[in-house]
C-alpha cells in the first residue's frame, strides 16, 4: 500500500515531494536536505526549481533539464514533479510541489499537504498545474 509522505513544515512541500519520489520519510529527506544547505524555511524552496533538482540529483535521480508547460494529464510522463497553486508574492512566483505518478493505467498525484483528507489525489480537475519536471530514473 502506498503511504504518501506528509510535509511536517508549512513550506516543506519540496522536501516531502522528493521524499515521495525516493521512498524516504520526511525526517530522512529533511536531514539530507539540511546537510546540503537546503532548508524548508527558505522561501526559494518553493519559488526555484534548483533545490528539488539538487536533492534528486544527489540521490542519483535524473530530471528533465527544463520545466515543461502543462498541457494535459494524459501528456505527462509516468513520474513528474508538478507545480500547482501558483501565486505571486512581492513579484516572485511561488507554487506548491506535488508528485504525479502513473502505474500501469492508474494515474494519481501524491500531495504532501497536511490538511487534505487523502494525500493520494485523483481530483485532477481541482488541480491546475502550470508546468512539470520529468523524473527519469527514480
Amino acid at each position: 500500500m502506498l503511504k504518501p509522505v506528509i510535509q511536517e513544515e508549512s513550506t516543506g512541500c519540496g522536501i516531502a515531494s522528493v521524499a515521495n519520489i525516493l521512498g524516504k520519510t520526511y525526517s530522512e529527506m529533511k536531514d539530507t536536505a539540511n546537510a546540503m544547505g537546503i532548508h524548508a524555511e527558505d522561501k526559494l524552496l518553493w519559488s526555484d526549481t534548483q533545490y528539488v533538482r539538487k536533492m534528486l540529483s544527489h540521490a542519483g535521480v535524473e530530471t528533465s533539464a527544463d520545466e515543461t508547460p502543462f498541457k494535459s494529464w494524459s501528456a505527462l510522463p509516468n513520474l513528474a514533479l508538478l507545480s500547482i497553486k501558483h501565486h505571486q508574492e512581492e513579484g516572485m512566483n511561488f507554487w506548491h510541489w506535488v508528485v504525479f505518478k502513473r502505474v500501469g493505467c492508474q494515474a494519481f498525484v501524491l500531495d504532501s499537504a497536511d490538511y487534505l483528507s487523502s494525500n493520494i489525489r485523483t481530483d485532477f480537475n481541482e488541480m491546475q498545474p502550470k508546468w512539470f519536471i520529468e523524473v527519469k530514473n527514480a
